[in-house]
């Protein structure tokens, strides 16, 4: 199947058929497992949903922040690891859009080639645009070397968008795009976490990594900017995308949850009783806020409003903390049942808490919220 199976237009309803016949099927296994999405992975190439974002004359779809939002979205309500692997693609697609080379570009677009982003480090932890990582001019190329902390599909992209210092002057940061083969890489550990159990994230290091000086993204020391100009509103956009897919599949199953269960000494539904309905109500509540809130963000971005940098800070930490409060309240719906993986909602529980700790964290957003309302600057 081409790109042309999911051409402007259709590409939601490709999404779809792809969650019904491989994404929700698999995705208890793959938290069970923690076990890397590689069919829904290839699925969504096949059906040209890797070049989602990737222009037409390369063979994408050409699509923009939008569309890729909505399709993280459609994924996390089904496999929260699934969709952060789109989204870490998606991310790191849209510097190569911007600065690599066409073949890649190409192989994006024809879904035959996953790339994520490589840039939080051991020394500076969540604060990933502070790279302590070094490139060193060695003869005709770049030597890498670095502690990388948590990279998403680690030793499963084709590719990293990866950050270091500048080799040769100033800047907080230049980016690379480093195949996954590089000799010198290396992956200390496997991913074995809370949640987001099938994403890979697993620190990866890299001694005496070689690379073309064409292999650089963008100027010398322009690192920061691209982060800043390009992954920071993709990546904010998605990531309350996904965080708004968990709440909706959160809110659904308790509720059909407190609709289905009886207490058969008062004849009652769980629905029934006023304490249980008040719960699914303010999941309800919060849901339908965080989906107003991250429209408005894309409509600030798409429209170029005043306000879109103070938005695409906003709707990340929002979305994050509103989705770790939804999980919670459809444990309490759920009660001793919640703790089962049958009923489903304990996953969307740990798969919700990444997006408080995923750099830039929800404390690191509220300083640079609170510093852009206050008139600061933000570094």
């Amino acid at each position: 199947m081409s790109t042309a199976s999911a051409s402007r237009g259709a590409y939601l309803e490709a999404v779809a058929r792809i969650i019904d016949e491989v994404v929700a099927p698999c995705a208890p296994g793959i938290d069970q497992s923690s076990v890397f999405p590689r069919a829904a992975v290839e699925a969504l190439g096949r059906a040209g949903l890797l070049g989602l974002i990737s222009a037409r004359d390369v063979g994408g779809i050409g699509e923009g922040h939008r569309a890729a939002t909505m399709v993280v979205e459609a994924l996390a309500q089904a496999c929260g690891s699934t969709a952060m692997v789109v989204c870490m693609h998606y991310a790191a697609a849209a510097v190569i859009e911007a600065h690599g080379p066409r073949a890649v570009r190409e192989a994006i677009a024809a879904g035959r080639h996953l790339t994520t982003l490589a840039f939080s480090e051991v020394g500076s932890r969540s604060q990933f645009w502070a790279p302590l990582s070094s490139a060193t001019a060695d003869g005709k190329q770049v030597r890498l070397d670095a502690s990388k902390s948590w990279v998403t599909s680690a030793g499963e992209a084709d590719s990293y968008v990866w950050s270091s210092q500048p080799v040769s002057t100033t800047g907080a940061s230049t980016l690379w795009l480093v195949r996954r083969d590089a000799p010198g890489l290396s992956i200390p550990a496997p991913f074995n976490g809370l949640g987001l159990r099938g994403n890979a994230s697993s620190p990866i290091t890299a001694k005496g990594v070689l690379v073309d000086v064409a292999d650089r993204l963008g100027p010398d020391g322009g690192g920061f900017d691209i982060m800043m100009g390009i992954v920071l509103p993709w990546f904010q956009h998605m990531n309350a995308g996904f965080a708004l897919g968990t709440m909706e599949a959160a809110t659904a199953k308790a509720a059909a949850h407190a609709s289905a269960t009886r207490l058969e000494h008062l004849g009652q539904t769980l629905a029934e009783q006023p304490l249980t309905r008040a719960h699914v109500a303010r999941m309800r509540i919060k849901t339908d806020m965080v989906r107003g809130l991250l429209l408005d963000a894309l409509a600030a971005l798409e429209s170029g409003r005043a306000d879109t940098m103070l938005r695409v800070l906003e709707v990340k930490a929002a979305a994050g903390e509103a989705a770790t409060e939804v999980t919670d309240l459809a444990m309490r719906v759920c009660g001793g049942a919640a703790f089962r993986k049958e009923v489903g909602v304990e996953r969307h529980f740990r798969d919700a808490r990444a997006a408080t700790v995923m750099a830039p964290t929800t404390d690191a957003l509220y300083d640079f919220i609170g510093k852009a309302v206050c008139g600061l600057p933000l570094f």
